[in-house]
């Protein structure tokens, strides 16, 4: 048999052709991670959280190159209700892996930073990890978030309620991105 028809049974066994180099690149697996965040220029918690999405990734890298994983990471500044509502943000920071909230339970506390940058008071995303509460997400929570979407068998995955029930802008953000409008209006 020649290389070309053992790569196509996926039999390659020789080091030399690099028919392995080329399987193992198309077997990649896509670990996308949304990052959403009202500020990263006041808001500690968005801060923090972008800090600690970092590190959890730079913690966990050698583990996802020998799993064959590919971590990609969408910062992405939802800046207006359109955008919050295009997203289906529901709290701020948030972070989903492939689609899914790695925070299911949605509890929330005053955030001064935020509440600073738009003149009202804001409540911001609390963490719960492990019976905790935390402003910021342990990098420990983040990494067992993605190596729970590395080594999951995608058939037995439950449906995520992202994108399942009807989106409605919560009160919290509406409030938000009104007290952003007026102030931009009497500057």
């Amino acid at each position: 048999m020649g290389c070309c028809e053992t790569q196509r049974n996926n039999t390659c066994c020789s080091t030399s052709c690099g028919c392995e180099e080329q399987n193992y690149e198309a077997e990649k697996k896509k670990i996308i991670i949304d990052f959403m965040y009202l500020d990263l220029s006041i808001c500690t918690r968005c801060q923090g959280t972008e800090d600690s999405i970092e590190e959890a990734i730079e913690d966990v890298a050698k583990v996802l190159e020998l799993a064959g994983a590919e971590v990609v990471v969408n910062k992405i500044h939802i800046d207006s209700k359109e955008k919050a509502i295009q997203y289906r943000f529901e709290s701020s920071p948030t972070i989903r892996i492939n689609g899914k909230d790695i925070q299911l339970e949605m509890r929330e506390s005053l955030c001064e930073s935020c509440g600073d940058l738009c003149g009202d008071e804001v409540d911001c995303r609390v963490w719960v990890y492990r019976g905790k509460e935390y402003n910021v997400p342990p990098k420990a929570m983040i990494i067992d978030a993605i190596l729970r979407e590395v080594y999951s068998d995608k058939k037995a995955q439950l449906n995520d309620r992202v994108g399942k029930e009807a989106y409605q802008l919560p009160e919290n953000l509406r409030r938000f991105f009104e007290s952003i409008e007026k102030n931009k209006k009497c500057e």
